[in-house]
Formats: C-alpha cells, structure tokens, sequence
C-alpha cells in the first residue's frame, strides 16, 4: 500500500466533517480519538524494520530479530468540560508563582467531587498559565515602553504583572525592552543578576520568587522529567523490551549529522503493539496533557518529526490528559502501570511546602 506523506494529507471541511462524526461508535459510546492510530503513520511503522536503509537510529541488523510484543495500557482520561470547570478555578489573575499550602488547600477542595487529582489540577495551571503567557506576550511587547516607564516612577514588577496578568519575569523582560535592551543583552543579564543596578537585581528577585512559568531557572523541572524518563526506561526494560534512549540517538546524530535530528526519548527496537496500535517511539511528558493550543501544537510538530522518520508512537503524560486531546501519529497514555516511587521521593526533597 502507497503511504501518503503527512504533510501532504489534506486537512479541511471534509476532514472535520469526518472528525465530528466519529465522535460516537456505533453503539453510542463515547468515541477517544486518544487512543487511535493514524493509518498512514501505522503503515510507517509496522514497514520500519524493512526499509532499507532503515530509519534513523534502528541498527542494519537486530539480534535476535524484532519480536512482537502486545502490551495492553488502559489510561483514564479527564473529560473535556472538567478541564475548563478546574481551570477556572486554579487560575487566578496575576498568580503565576508556586502556591502557598492554604491556596492548594482551598483548591482541593473546590475540587473533590471532580473526576480529576489534586496532582493533575496543579498541572494544568501550569498549561494555562504557560497559554497565558503565550498569549500576553505581544501585549506586552507593545507595552514595554509604557511599563519602563511606570517602573522608572516606583512602581514594581509584581504591581505590573499582576496589572497586565503576565508572569513576572516575562514583565521584566518587557521593562529592559523598553529601555532599548537587546534579546541578547536581556539574556545573559538575568544569568548574571549581578551586572544589573541594586534595584534590579532586587526587582527580578522578586519577579523570579513569584513566577514559575517564565523564571530563568528551570533547573528542578528539566531534572523532574529525566527521572521520570528513567522510570519509564525501567517500565520497559521490566517488560523484556529493546529499545534506545534518547542520549544514545543524540550523540550518534551529533557525530553523523552534527545536530540532533530526531530524538525520541525511547526507540523501540521490538514490534511494540500498545493496545494492539504499533508504536515505533514513545515520549514522556512530565505534565498533565492539556487540551490547549500552544502545548497542542508544539507536541504535534515534535510528533510530525518522530512520524516521518518512524511512524505511529505513543506519548506517556505524567498527570494524565484531557480526554479530547488529539496528537496526529501518536496514542496517549497516561502514567497508571509505572512505579513513580522514584519521582515521588525527588518531588518530596524538593517540595519545602510550596506547589506548582
């Protein structure tokens, strides 16, 4: 059978006329397009052991040969109108820090007769405060004059953030824009505070305190979601199923094409059939999966890449996923079968009594 490249799928009226009505099975119930494969991308890779050269980062030759292993994942997915109820309920305007024990306190329980965890709540803050962010960006662009000038008169970065409900460290930003400052000189100041005036260094201290969606220093967060890739790694490696880390892929890449190209966190080297949908590749997410335009479209231009070289892969999101997220060439799972006791002891040494 011919495959027909993504990027050349035809998307439209037709297509969404066709989205809507498979909304329902033929028996009425609820359809989840989570859970299905792409054809294209599943004929893509059920052929990847074939090609010839075969696809970037799948050796010439496997000993012993691909095997098919069928495992079954059944993931629990929030319902549409539960992300928008909860969303309006943690997202409070100008609020973009971790949150004081008595904030998620009230927020618990807001929540407890909702089909959704205190744990995938406080994520999906996080997405629509990151949305937020996205969205006030250019607001705050064509502002920056304004709020150097209202910063030069006394006023504080957190007075202003919470005036344009933008993170604060991204309104900092704003104010050495409006004072002429470069990307690149706005940059390499806030790694190095010290080069600022004592007002400025005090004010993006402040800026950084209360901002967990824009701040600097990301570090806890990057190393958060290589430990959950480590647990997901171990998940796999318990069930006798080869794969290659996404180190490995990175480094070889970097030697042969001198960048990395297309790195997923696990490239299985075994027939992997998750809920009986070939998966060439799969990757962690460390979030809940938000039905949201901006994660939306950065994870699907992630998946357009792994899909072209590989075919059908899955996404594993740590807190879960809203029941109608969509990711074209990859299934969801959420992280129900996985032992996270190794995540769960970096968050508590990291925690000291603040939430995301």
């Amino acid at each position: 059978m011919s495959q027909v490249p993504l990027s050349e799928k035809k998307e439209g009226g037709s297509g969404r006329r066709r989205r809507r009505s498979r909304r329902k099975s033929a028996n009425g119930a609820d359809f989840r397009p989570w859970a299905q494969g792409d054809h294209d991308a599943v004929e893509r890779a059920l052929a990847r052991f074939d090609q010839s050269p075969p696809p970037m980062g799948i050796p010439e030759t496997i000993d012993p040969a691909p095997r098919e292993k069928q495992l079954k994942w059944q993931p629990n997915a929030v319902p549409k109108n539960i992300q928008k109820k909860v969303g309006d309920i943690v997202c409070k305007s100008g609020e973009f820090g971790f949150l004081p024990e008595e904030r998620v306190d009230e927020i618990r329980g807001q929540i407890d007769h909702l089909p959704i965890t205190i744990e995938q709540a406080l994520s999906l803050r996080g997405a629509l405060n990151q949305e937020k962010s996205v969205h006030s960006h250019g607001r705050l662009m064509r502002n920056a004059n304004q709020l150097r000038r209202r910063y030069d008169k006394g006023e504080g970065v957190l007075t202003l953030s919470q005036r344009f409900d933008a993170p604060p460290v991204n309104t900092f930003r704003a104010i050495l824009t409006g004072r002429g400052w470069s990307k690149n000189r706005i940059k390499e100041t806030l790694k190095n505070p010290e080069r600022m005036n004592d007002r400025d260094q005090e004010e993006f201290a402040k800026a950084e305190d209360a901002d967990k969606v824009s701040s600097v220093n990301q570090s806890d967060t990057q190393t958060a979601a290589e430990v959950f890739e480590d647990i997901l790694c171990a998940h796999f490696d318990s069930l006798d199923v080869r794969f290659r880390r996404q180190e490995d892929l990175l480094r070889e890449q970097k030697e042969s094409e001198g960048r990395a190209v297309v790195t997923p966190d696990l490239l299985f080297l075994d027939d992997v059939r998750i809920n009986g949908v070939p998966c060439a590749w799969i990757d962690a997410k460390h979030f809940y999966g938000a039905d949201l335009r901006f994660p939306r479209k950065k994870t699907q231009k992630q998946v357009d890449r792994y899909v072209k070289e590989y075919g059908q892969g899955a996404i594993v999101y740590r807190h879960g996923f809203t029941g109608s997220l969509v990711q074209r060439g990859a299934i969801l799972l959420d992280a129900n079968p996985l032992d996270l006791t190794p995540l769960n002891e970096f968050h508590e040494k990291r925690s000291g009594g603040s939430h995301s």
